[in-house]
């Protein structure tokens, strides 16, 4: 958001702030909720109100240099650089060259239309241009994977070449298993070397990455399942993927334990203390210490509020459906990494694998919030936000590619007793559906109506009992009638 926005949303005191307020019934200062409204998503049930879950914001209102939206100075720096590429440089005679340039340039015209033009996120920190500037690329990826899904298989694999000379080439075979035991014993040299081997740079970039997927999803429970459920996706996917053929205590120890495990701790651990933090806001020139400038700059790169999720996926059957979702598109995303690198022809360790994972840590963040809000307040969010749209509209385009370019591979059947443990898996989730969101229901709706007609056989004994057929409690409420008829 642009700061003159962010400030109407995002509780800044402002001009209104500095204004004489009306004089309160008790005689007090005026209270500082009417101050200062709501952050974006709060709870609109009335004026000053936000939800429980979400932290209270100060902000002091300034307005500098740093948050105006600078779109005549966009404009104007663009329009010189366009003009400077047609009156004062030549054009190369090489039409492969002038094709790449001018992609780029009208992906970067676009990049510099939606930072200043687009519309803004829940997020403002450090800058919502920053937000704005990835929703761009997003629309840039969804369109260049569109662009891939309308190749054939092989046109699609060469065209890779023109953003790498060294892709469209067939990956070699690699051998991801092989020997499993932890202490070998037949190489006196290191018998740890399975061990070693397996510490490699991707290590880090699993501990760092279920790190970042805790800040988004920010529930322990969501994590633990999307990554115990991705380990058994590996092993009932492996005969289709060799790279997904590991030793146990890859998947459960290094993986599961050590790696995500720890990862979603210290995830968890963060946002424990996002959650306690105070977020007190001042213009960088309104602090007179040097440290607090500081400290001022490095809280830029922190949220400028807080909303703690709680999905409560078993309290209705929309948000359980809505977490069931949740979880299947973060794992086939997951999946997407791994079938795309095979059918695309790109070797893991390319810069374009690690671009995908940067993009979607970036997006993922905003579009986890945009589908809470959308599923916490479906009364102010009637819609779902831009950013959870795109993400979804790329993964599933991503999944279609891989189903067009490989179809051979994703139709490989799956080991019979997978297929049992499957099958098994999704009985007992349906049937755990069934009986917490219909029999569950209905059971308790047959409860209630039983006790309410023994509560009214009760008053019916009672009022019996006195023997003119009336209770002492009609006959009051008929008295206090005729009295207020009377008045």
């Amino acid at each position: 958001m642009r700061r003159g926005e962010r400030r109407g949303h995002g509780g800044a005191l402002g001009k209104a702030a500095l204004e004489e307020q009306p004089p309160q019934p008790n005689g007090g200062a005026p209270a500082a909720a009417a101050a200062r409204p709501p952050p974006p998503g709060a709870e609109r049930d009335g004026p000053g109100l936000r939800r429980s879950t979400e932290s209270e914001v100060y902000d002091d209102g300034t307005n500098t240099f740093f948050w105006r939206a600078h779109t005549l100075t966009v404009l104007f720096i663009l329009t010189c650089a366009l003009g400077y590429v047609t009156l004062l440089e030549e054009t190369p005679q090489d039409t492969a060259y002038n094709t790449k340039r001018g992609i780029v340039a009208s992906i970067l015209v676009f990049l510099c239309f939606g930072v200043t033009q687009a519309k803004d996120g829940p997020f403002s920190r450090p800058h919502p241009a920053y937000w704005r500037f990835w929703l761009c690329v997003s629309v840039v990826y969804e369109l260049f994977l569109i662009f891939i899904l309308f190749q054939t298989v092989q046109d699609g694999r060469q065209f890779m070449k023109y953003i790498d000379p060294h892709l469209g080439v067939p990956l070699p075979e690699r051998d991801y298993g092989g020997n499993c035991l932890i202490y070998d014993p037949g190489n006196e040299t290191d018998p740890f070397h399975n061990i070693w081997d397996k510490l490699d740079g991707f290590v880090p970039a699993h501990f760092f990455g279920w790190y970042l997927k805790t800040l988004m999803i920010r529930d322990w429970w969501m994590c633990m399942i999307i990554s115990v459920m991705f380990e058994f996706l590996e092993y009932s996917l492996e005969h289709q993927l060799p790279n997904f053929s590991e030793c146990w205590w890859d998947h459960w120890i290094m993986d599961v334990i050590l790696c995500n495990g720890l990862g979603i701790y210290c995830g968890m651990k963060t946002l424990s203390w996002l959650s306690l933090k105070t977020y007190k806001w001042q213009g960088l020139w309104n602090i007179p210490t040097y440290k607090g400038k500081m400290k001022r700059i490095v809280f830029q790169f922190t949220p400028y509020s807080w909303v703690k999720f709680e999905w409560k996926p078993a309290s209705s059957l929309r948000r359980w459906l809505a977490v069931c979702g949740i979880i299947f598109v973060f794992l086939l995303a997951e999946l997407n990494t791994f079938y795309l690198k095979f059918v695309l022809w790109m070797p893991p360790e390319h810069y374009l694998v690690l671009l995908r994972l940067v993009f979607f840590v970036n997006v993922g963040g905003v579009a986890m919030r945009e589908i809470y809000d959308f599923m916490d307040d479906p009364k102010f969010h009637k819609k779902l936000g831009q950013q959870a749209w795109l993400v979804a509209a790329i993964t599933a385009t991503e999944f279609l590619i891989v189903v067009k370019y490989d179809p051979y591979t994703l139709t490989l059947s799956l080991p019979f007793y997978i297929t049992q443990c499957w099958i098994l898996g999704i009985i007992l989730v349906l049937t755990w559906t069934a009986w917490r969101f219909f029999i569950r229901d209905i059971t308790l709706r047959y409860k209630e109506i039983r006790r309410q007609k023994q509560e009214h056989k009760y008053e019916k004994d009672k009022c019996l009992s006195n023997g003119d057929g009336h209770s002492s409690i009609l006959d009051e409420q008929n008295g206090n009638k005729l009295r207020e008829r009377k008045l």
